[in-house]
């Protein structure tokens, strides 16, 4: 029986320790500057903790925006937990971070999508795979109200940030 390294779910682990980091520096110090995210994440994952009437309204996924307003961040090993103002309605949310379809912060340009593998039969495999996102992500929505915005599936415009590959820094 052949042994291989799984780049695929090695990389997957390291980009979400990445976020985990980002998430827990921010939770110590607050967001630095114009700095602020986009996070994208399956709202049907099983471990995935919203109210009733988010999940009813985005049962694939949500985009939620941590900016103006965001309130008991807690970082954890698997996931975090964050309070986001909904149209005036704190709603506290639990999001794993194998949850994370993608994290933007447009402040940087930076940007990582999660893709899910599909073999040739259609069903999923459960390796993801960490890729770069498309040259432009969608505009930061100005919310005079300073108010998390959520998107639903194919909502988004695009914008005027552009992500920078990293195949750009390799020799």
């Amino acid at each position: 029986m052949s042994r291989s390294i799984d780049y695929g779910n090695l990389m997957h682990d390291a980009m979400r320790g990445l976020i985990r980091k980002v998430l827990q520096d921010v939770s110590d110090n607050g967001l630095p500057g114009a700095h602020h995210f986009f996070i994208t994440f399956d709202t049907s994952h099983p471990d995935a903790e919203l109210a009733d009437w988010l999940s009813d309204r985005y049962p694939g996924e949500m985009t939620v925006v941590m900016q103006h307003w965001y309130d008991n961040l807690d970082v954890g090993e698997e996931g975090f937990a964050v309070t986001l103002n909904f149209g005036d309605a704190p709603e506290p949310l639990y999001i794993p971070y194998d949850a994370i379809r993608t994290f933007v912060d447009p402040s940087v340009e930076f940007g990582l999508r999660f893709e899910t593998q599909q073999d040739d039969e259609g069903d999923e495999d459960t390796s993801d795979e960490a890729s770069p996102l498309p040259a432009k992500l969608p505009a930061a929505r100005k919310n005079d109200d300073a108010v998390n915005t959520v998107s639903e599936d194919g909502d988004d415009k695009p914008g005027d940030a552009e992500i920078v590959s990293l195949d750009s820094f390799r020799k």
